[in-house]
């Protein structure tokens, strides 16, 4: 459609998209598709794009979350032509009002909240007209210019469009257009008193900007009716902007509802808007994933009319398909036993070279991996009585130590309640780089770290917020609290991860060897004592669950 636009001149005017927040919560992955689109666009047909906040609820927004949008926007990879706010259009919004009255299109209406809902009407049941409605021109000016100047009370009048009481489009019958807020806006302060309702401001404000196409969600659709009307009204008949639905994003065992993720926040139930289980731009970057994965996932999903949940699987392939290609591999062992090899001579450490990167990834490079007489490997990597199939550490069994040498575990350490605390294993000189000589092969491979030289770290295991795809559906008299998964997060103290990676500085990203891929968190993370976060599992562990 845009294509054809620019084909044809339609406009008169450079493709010119906008990107239109409400600053009153963090941005989050279905802002992302948005965010893509918009941007996408623009650059696509070498157009502009407005960064513009719709701020027109003096309540609910912050500052704070305008420098969020912004970090969020750029951070993606993106960069705006302009930054622009509805609340710098309140003079003109204001103006147009007054047209609109002049024009006997908008009255001022005295009735509470409660009487102008019950007035609209339903689906099937036409509204009735305010007894309002019919006020003089002069006497809704003398109100609308009393309401301005704050003579009134929050709730006291407002001013709504005069259309149909009766028209089929709910939002078409006699619309709110200005309240009443005695309330400080976090840009302009005290000196307005008098705000312009979403749909008034949203429009207008793209005419007045020259958005030629407004991309917006299913939800607004109905909206399209008020928007088109108030632009002819006031004047702008001249190539106005289109709107154009598409549907919203919908994550499985997500929300991106900005009520219930504020209801998250002040609920305790994560630790903050960046809390890497969040859906949020920030909690995703916190988490590890990188914007190139995030612009994938949405350039993959595309855009469509017709509403479908996205499997949060697909949205974990374009993580893990883009980590795998650029972070370096590690080793970490998140619940470590100890491995004593008692024919490898005390005191000594040698360095074992390890590729950062497997061969199949366009990167290079090594790191040195120290190893010593002690050890630490997974506890899940030994069995005292193995199963048929199990291949790895095991009384009398020989593995190999990944990068390192073949050992073979030849008694096994017990405290007193009979828990495996030691493994005392031999290993042999000659497999020096996991490859024997002799020719004679392992089932076995398994990671490591040298007690001696491996820091000692704390490992947040991050999983799925909620327990069921859709959160929402929940047994009657339950919210979507209920649906939350305890097992979210399981914090692992004294993990143990190879030195490597003392130096690197927190937000760097690996892949923990057989495990999983992790960041080291830009929050927690301290010199000597770093935090890892779980970005991914290596594959969809949740996969086994739904199948069984």
């Amino acid at each position: 459609m845009v294509a054809e636009d620019v084909a044809t001149g339609r406009f008169g005017r450079p493709v010119t998209t906008r990107f239109p927040p409400e600053p009153n919560g963090f941005p989050h992955i279905g802002h992302v598709k948005s965010i893509c689109l918009n941007f996408g666009l623009a650059r696509e047909f070498g157009g502009r794009v407005h960064l513009r906040f719709d701020d027109t609820n003096p309540l609910t927004e912050d500052m704070k979350y305008v420098e969020a949008m912004k970090a969020d926007v750029r951070w993606l990879g993106f960069e705006w032509d302009a930054e622009l706010y509805a609340s710098d259009y309140f003079e003109r919004l204001y103006e147009f009002a007054e047209l609109l009255v002049t024009k006997g299109k908008a009255y001022v209406d005295s009735q509470n909240e409660e009487q102008i809902r019950e007035g609209r009407g339903t689906v099937t049941t036409p509204g009735t007209d305010s007894p309002f409605r019919n006020r003089s021109v002069e006497e809704n000016l003398d109100l609308l210019r009393r309401m301005k100047a704050g003579e009134f009370p929050d709730g006291s009048h407002v001013l709504r469009a005069k259309i149909d009481m009766a028209h089929p489009n709910m939002i078409m019958r006699d619309p709110l257009l200005l309240r009443i807020r005695h309330a400080e806006h976090y840009r302009r302060g005290t000196e307005w008193c008098l705000y312009p309702l979403y749909d008034f401001a949203h429009g207008l404000s793209d005419a007045i900007e020259g958005i030629t196409r407004s991309l917006c969600t299913l939800e607004f659709k109905d909206s399209r009716d008020i928007y088109d009307w108030l632009v002819r009204e006031v004047g702008f008949e001249q190539n106005p902007p289109t709107q154009i639905e598409f549907a919203r994003l919908e994550l499985d065992y997500t929300v991106l509802s900005k009520r219930k993720l504020l209801r998250l926040v002040n609920e305790g139930h994560v630790s903050g808007w960046d809390d890497p289980r969040m859906p949020t731009i920030a909690g995703i970057r916190r988490r590890g994933v990188t914007p190139e994965a995030l612009r994938n996932f949405a350039d993959a999903i595309g855009v469509a009319r017709k509403p479908a949940r996205t499997e949060l699987a697909t949205f974990e392939h374009y993580v893990r398909d883009d980590l795998n290609m650029r972070v370096p591999r590690v080793m970490g062992v998140l619940d470590p036993l100890k491995v004593v090899l008692t024919n490898y001579p005390e005191g000594q450490v040698e360095e074992l070279e390890a590729p950062s990167y497997p061969h199949d990834v366009p990167l290079e490079g090594s790191r040195l991996v120290p190893f010593s007489r002690e050890l630490w490997i997974e506890r899940d990597d030994f069995m005292e009585d193995p199963p048929k199939k199990f291949f790895r550490l095991a009384p009398g069994r020989e593995v190999r130590l990944r990068y390192a040498y073949f050992i073979t575990c030849q008694e096994v350490v017990k405290d007193e309640s009979g828990r495996v605390i030691e493994l005392r294993c031999t290993y042999d000189p000659a497999t020096r780089g996991g490859d024997a000589p002799d020719g004679r092969k392992v089932q076995g491979t398994i990671h490591w770290v040298s007690a001696a030289r491996a820091l000692d770290a704390e490992v947040r295991l991050y999983d799925r917020l909620f327990s069921q795809p859709d959160p929402d559906d929940v047994p009657e008299g339950q919210d979507f609290t209920a649906a939350l998964n305890p097992q979210s997060l399981v914090v692992v103290k004294g993990a143990k991860v190879e030195p490597s990676v003392a130096s690197d500085p927190p937000g760097t990203r690996y892949q923990f060897e057989r495990t999983g891929y992790f960041v080291s968190d830009t929050v927690d993370s301290k010199p000597g004592a770093p935090v890892f976060n779980r970005t991914v599992t290596l594959r969809d562990t949740w996969a086994k669950v739904k199948d069984r």
